[in-house]
């Protein structure tokens, strides 16, 4: 119990510090940000560190973002209760629940078999189940033959730095949807947000990041 309680005080000041402290207004948001449990996502010797405003490493060389950047690309993403979501890096899958709070479904794409097994089991123990998960390389996009029935995405969030936005995502996502994804190389990327008009995308930049690449045949080599 006593854990438990540190653990809702450091979420408060996460809450009220780190996001709407900051620019997170998006109700929605920070509504699903004081839902989801962060420590759920991370390996034991981490969790004390849940609700530190920074990033953690969860395996595989990959990292769980830091909750204020979480918080940010979905208030990009401007979901609302009827879109269908495609997230490239499921990872711990802390931003899958995050995304699962407020989309209608979530469809996450992970490479390494071992981090979306445990992805899954713990959205299972939290009782999310409009996420449905694949493993492969997301660069591709999702498989054509698992396809929600309109055949595109309306959100698509990409969690690993890419070159450039990969074709495929472009050919899944709907006329008016919106791709959020850090673009660049190791040392310069930028957060940026994309909407698809006239079959092309517009884009903007929010801010300079920092995560790991995406390794596939449209992102970057291994």
């Amino acid at each position: 119990m006593a854990m438990e309680a540190e653990y809702a005080k450091h979420k408060r000041r996460m809450l009220d510090r780190d996001l709407a402290g900051r620019d997170i207004a998006d109700p929605r948001v920070l509504a699903a940000m004081a839902d989801v449990p962060r420590e759920e996502f991370l390996p034991d010797s981490y969790r004390s560190k849940a609700y530190a405003d920074g990033p953690l490493p969860i395996g595989q060389g990959q990292t769980i973002s830091q909750p204020y950047i979480v918080a940010l690309m979905t208030q990009e993403l401007r979901v609302d209760p009827e879109c269908e979501v495609l997230e490239i890096g499921t990872g711990c899958g802390y931003q899958t629940a995050i995304l699962s709070k407020v989309a209608k479904k979530v469809y996450t794409i992970e490479r390494f078999d071992e981090l979306s097994q445990t992805a899954q089991a713990v959205l299972g123990r939290l009782e999310i189940e409009n996420v449905e998960f694949h493993i492969g390389d997301g660069s591709r996009g999702w498989p054509k033959s698992k396809l929600p029935p309109s055949g595109c995405f309306d959100r698509i969030m990409i969690t690993a730095a890419v070159p450039g936005i990969p074709e495929p995502l472009v050919g899944q996502l709907v006329q008016g949807g919106i791709i959020v994804a850090p673009v660049g190389y190791a040392g310069s990327q930028q957060l940026v947000r994309c909407q698809k008009k006239g079959g092309k995308l517009v884009e903007s930049t929010i801010c300079h990041v920092r995560f790991v690449k995406l390794v596939g045949k449209y992102g970057f080599e291994q």
